[in-house]
Order: C-alpha cells, then structure tokens, then sequence
C-alpha cells in the first residue's frame, strides 16, 4: 500500500533537538517512509491513499518501554482483553514488554524462565494487537541463569531481561547476572525502588543500581514507591544508565529526576513509559498524561518529552522505530491539540497540560483509525482520499 500526508503543520521527527520534518508532507509504501518533501510535489494519483493534515501535526508513534505483557492481548492482573489495542487508540504503536512477570504460575527455574521468555518472543512475532508492534519476551533474572543460557537466549530472539523479581537474596546477587546479560548482547532493564509484589526484595537504592548497572532504571521515580531524593540525584550523576519515568509511579519523584536531568543537561537519558498493566490499571493515555505533567510542571521542553516516548527509546533499545525519517518503519500519529484547549497545536496544548487529539494512528504503513476513540477530539480535522483497506488486529 502507498499514501501520502500532505499539509502537516507542526512536525517533530523524533530526534533530542525536536527536529521538523524537511517539509509539510510525506509518503509511506510498503511499511516504510520512502520520501519526505513538499506537499505539491505530492502526485495524489500515484498512491491508494491520500490524508491532508489540514495542518494538524505529524510525529513518530509512541514505544510503551514498560508494558506488562503476557500472551496475547490479554493482562491477568486486572483479568481485561483488548488492552493493548486501546493502547493504540492512545498513541502506542510499539510495546517493549516487561517481563512476563504476570504470567499466572510462572516458572522460576533455569529452564523455565528461558522456555517463557523465548514463547512471548514467538508469539508477539505473530500476533500484531490492533496493529501494535510488541517486542515480547522478556527473561527473568533468576540464580543459576549463566552467561551460555544468555547467548542461547540471543540466539533464539529474545533481547530482553528484567531484574528484581527473581529469587535473589540480596539486590547484589543481580551483579554478576546483570553482567553476563549484557556482554550477551541483551538489554537488562532493573526495577528501582520500592518492592511491589510480596517476597520481592523489599527496595533496590541507587548504591545497588550502581553496582548492578543494567542499561535501564525501571521506573527510577518508583513503581509505586520511589527512592529518596538523595538517592535520585545519585542515579543522575554517577552513573550512564536510562531513567525511565512511569506514569504509575511516584509524580513528585518523576518532577525531581525531571529537574536534576535538566540541571546535569541528561534529558536525553529520560523516558517516559506507563508500567501498566499493573495494580494502577489499565491507561491508554499514560505516556500522554505523563508527558503533560512533566512539560506543564516540571518544564521539560516538549521537544524533549516527545523524543523520550520515542526516538530516545528507540536508541536505548536499538529500534529501527521512533523517528521520521526514510527508510524507517511507518509507524506515526497525525495529531492536534485537543478541542477547548488553551493550546493552538499539539505543542501547546502540552504545555498547558492537555493531551493532544490523535486523528490517524498508522503502523507498518497501515492507517488504523482516523479518530482515536480514547483521545479527546482533535481541533483540526483530516480528509481522506482513497479507500481505507480494513486493518487487521493480528497481522499487518
């Protein structure tokens, strides 16, 4: 399929200085953008398709890096179906899973933490939720995993880990398993603060975070308890791992990593993720509520918020996603700012604490809905030229 978006109004390619697209319009054929330009460049006849923005914005569709996943589209732990296609309807168009912690029954053995995380790899790999892209499997961190379980788990596709929720004695046991994970080549993201399910660890500090040195602080503002404040400005200052800000975290401790990131000029280690499903629920919206709350209170640029819902996560966990630009996956939001809003774009409406109005959600170069059912109503609306083929929930 080819389409073409023309008359976009203000744009953001995903990048940390917040960069414009290099024109008002662009074309995506099978999946990918394949030519950025002016709109009267654009030759309508030449594609299936053609959405004018009437001016409303275009950015990269958002990566969820804290989504509790398990098989299908299906969390256990607030018993809904059909969650990660609302998410969609929310902006997300990639999932990072979080360990498939949730799993009832879950195995805690060698062998069967590796057969669970190399399943949610496979599975995802065919299953797409409202044409959601979701990079499932993720290995929990138990004792007795070695560096050639590891390898074995790279090779077969799983490029993920979770630490703390295995059967550790102590938040060091996590250093040398931590470390053979990533000379492996995998991602090792570790839960920060407080312990949030019994017989947990009762609380990872910053002294244990860096001595684990995993690539990702898990929702380094708690999820749900935080750290103390000393112990945030620690994670800022001494060590190089991602700080990822969750919505179901604690909001005071995220304003604080927010400020000290800006102060010691580290925004671009900041993510902004949900961490649901979990006990706060299921929330569409999370990334956009969280994103209006640090740029309306703790005065990150908007530029920088956008980036850190897609092209910096994109960078943390090496995806091709997260940025327009071509020859990258066509996953992307046409968005405004919302009806009523004190805001004129989507940018501004940010500013003053609204979430945008998305008006079309494409994934793999598939227009999914051209009004999002869990945004507010865009101010600007989009027409469409060409027949929209009916998207599919499990494939592209």
């Amino acid at each position: 399929m080819s389409f073409a978006i023309t008359s976009i109004g203000l744009s953001h390619i995903g990048d940390a200085a917040g960069t414009p697209l290099a024109g008002d319009a662009l074309v995506c054929e099978s999946g990918v953008i394949t030519w950025i330009g002016l709109s009267d460049d654009v030759d309508a006849d030449a594609h299936d398709l053609v959405i004018d923005a009437h001016g409303a914005g275009v950015v990269p569709g958002l990566i969820d890096s804290h989504v509790h996943t398990t098989f299908g589209d299906y969390t256990p732990r607030q018993n809904t179906v059909g969650f990660l296609d609302s998410y969609v309807h929310g902006g997300v168009t990639r999932a990072i899973s979080a360990s498939e912690v949730h799993v009832p029954g879950r195995p805690s053995d060698p062998e069967g933490v590796k057969a669970l995380a190399i399943a949610a790899q496979r599975a995802y790999q065919n299953f797409r939720p409202g044409g959601m892209t979701v990079h499932g499997g993720s290995v929990i961190l138990e004792p007795g995993l070695t560096y050639e379980d590891f390898v074995y788990l790279r090779e077969q596709g799983v490029w993920l880990a979770k630490g703390g929720f295995g059967a550790v004695t102590s938040p060091l046991d996590y250093v040398p398993l931590v470390a053979d994970a990533r000379r492996a080549g995998i991602v090792v993201n570790v839960h920060t603060g407080g312990g949030s399910i019994p017989g947990t660890l009762e609380r990872m500090d910053a002294e244990s975070m860096l001595q684990i040195n995993p690539n990702v602080s898990f929702h380094a503002n708690g999820g749900p308890t935080a750290m103390v404040a000393g112990d945030n400005e620690r994670l800022v200052r001494e060590s190089d791992m991602a700080l990822q800000l969750v919505m179901a975290g604690n909001l005071r401790s995220s304003l604080e990593l927010c400020q000290l990131a800006r102060e010691y000029s580290q925004e671009h280690r900041l993510l902004i993720a949900s961490d649901t499903p979990t006990g706060t629920g299921v929330v569409p919206l999370a990334l956009w509520h969280l994103c209006a709350e640090l740029v309306s209170l703790g005065g990150l640029p908007v530029h920088q918020a956008v980036a850190s819902m897609t092209g910096h996560v994109a960078d943390v966990y090496g995806l091709d996603a997260g940025r327009l630009e071509v020859g990258r996956p066509a996953d992307l939001l046409i968005l405004d700012a919302p009806l009523g809003s004190a805001g004129d774009t989507w940018a501004e409406a940010l500013q003053v604490g609204d979430v945008p109005g998305i008006c079309v959600a494409v994934t793999d170069g598939v227009v999914r809905y051209t009004k999002s059912r869990n945004t507010p109503a865009a101010r600007r609306n989009v027409s469409v030229k060409g027949a929209l083929a009916a998207p599919s929930s499990s494939g592209h």
